[in-house]
């Protein structure tokens, strides 16, 4: 395949232009919003999203994308690496989502420094070996970048890009990436979510949580380095690992009823959720539960009652689900840029939240587009709002947490579920800004 990324050919043109996503045709953009109504988590029947019906006609979806900006040039060729669809679970819904945003960035957002955005794809399918191979791919096809997917083998995919310095974007990671301080850049660690427990765990009162969680690797990394979080704040941990595809958790679930838990937090895709939720039920547990947004989907709300899903607290770190510039703007570019996206799972909104992250921070790069002026550019973005974050901001200067240097984005944010099972207001936690 021919590379094209290293053009020795100058950017055509440089804008002098605001970094975040919603930040040209701001004004526009929110007038149209309030034309829209969002349910928020589409492709299922009813609960389709209002705006995803709309977002491709006329005024409001040029509104909400911005003015034509389009991106001309040599391509910058990105990799991007994703577990497809493979054994765990569908994520090809990735792949979709993430062609559906370069399009937009090269249509509204000028592409990369003004040059359009091609992707370069490989699907890992969750398997360790693949992710190996995927990333070998990329240092052999010299892209310029390699954007990673919610993966679950994410570093056996990192490690070979790692040691081809190559510039790496994850929406989440684990383990050693986070420890790199050359080249790799996390939007968040994935450990986000037991840092959320714990904090709601103290606001409780409970003395004991369990986390059910999909016997994965890249979540088993995370549970055996969150014993001391809890044990510092005097609460007892209990893991619950569960193999993928275990379609009846009744006992695993009876066994978490019987250790009174005061708070189960359930980690898994929205399959594995609605197996374990079903569980809880089936035992008549009747105590607090917090599932992480991966659960959440129409699937899940049409397998679990609406009271037993009432009350539980998601952290996320997009506000799906919700009526909010976020999702608005996410499902505009899904149905005007795609085909058949369900724009109710939060694999895709993350992965919308990662490509375009990925453009603002990398937009400032000047010269010939290489590894080494996209990591330079990244590292000298000022703090700039997280594209379909909910009011969320992001800065890879190695700042947001000091023991953690590829992080770039500190806080999260968390909803209460109503009777209905969906999100209610998002609200933003421990969101402080990022020092220079």
């Amino acid at each position: 395949m021919q590379r094209t990324q290293h053009s020795s050919e100058p950017s055509p043109r440089r804008r002098r232009r605001s970094r975040g996503v919603h930040a040209r045709g701001a004004v526009a953009a929110l007038s149209a919003l309030t034309l829209l109504l969002v349910a928020g988590c589409g492709g299922g029947d009813s609960d389709k999203p209002a705006a995803a019906d709309a977002a491709g006609s006329g005024t409001a979806a040029a509104g909400l994308l911005g003015p034509a900006d389009p991106a001309s040039g040599a391509p910058v060729r990105i990799g991007l690496i994703s577990d497809g669809k493979g054994p765990v679970s569908d994520l090809s819904i990735e792949g979709d989502v993430a062609n559906a945003t370069v399009k937009y960035l090269n249509e509204h957002r000028g592409g990369l420094a003004g040059r359009p955005i091609e992707l370069v794809e490989c699907d890992a399918l969750a398997d360790p070996a693949k992710g190996t191979d995927c990333a070998n791919r990329m240092v052999e096809e010299d892209v310029a970048a390699v954007l990673v997917g919610s993966s679950s083998v994410a570093e056996a995919i990192w490690e070979p890009l790692h040691e081809a310095r190559m510039p790496v974007m994850l929406a989440y990671a684990a383990g050693a990436p986070l420890k790199d301080t050359e080249s790799t850049f996390a939007l968040t660690d994935t450990s986000y979510t037991i840092n959320a427990l714990v904090q709601l765990a103290k606001s409780q009162g409970v003395k004991k949580v369990t986390i059910v969680a999909i016997d994965v690797p890249s979540t088993m990394v995370v549970l055996r380095a969150s014993a001391p979080k809890f044990n510092a704040v005097g609460i007892e941990l209990e893991s619950v690992p569960v193999p993928p595809g275990t379609a009846d958790m009744t006992p695993q679930m009876q066994g978490v009823a019987d250790g009174k838990p005061g708070l189960v937090q359930i980690v898994g895709n929205d399959a594995f959720c609605i197996a374990a939720l079903n569980g809880l039920r089936a035992v008549a547990y009747d105590g607090a539960i917090t599932p992480i947004s991966n659960c959440m989907s129409d699937k899940t709300r049409k397998a679990v009652p609406g009271d037993f899903l009432e009350g539980a607290v998601v952290p996320a770190m997009a506000p799906i689900g919700a009526d909010n510039p976020s999702t608005q703007l996410y499902n505009t570019v899904a149905t005007t840029y795609g085909k058949g996206i369900d724009t109710g799972r939060i694999a895709g909104m993350n992965m919308f939240m990662e490509v375009a992250a990925f453009e603002a921070a990398a937009d400032g790069v000047t010269g010939d587009i290489t590894g080494d002026s996209i990591i330079k550019a990244i590292r000298a973005m000022p703090e700039t709002e997280l594209p379909a974050g909910g009011g969320l901001k992001f800065r890879c200067n190695s700042k947001a947490f000091p023991s953690l240097p590829a992080v770039c984005v500190r806080g999260w944010l968390t909803t209460t579920l109503d009777g209905s099972g969906h999100a209610t207001e998002y609200k933003s936690v421990n969101a402080t800004p990022i020092e220079s």
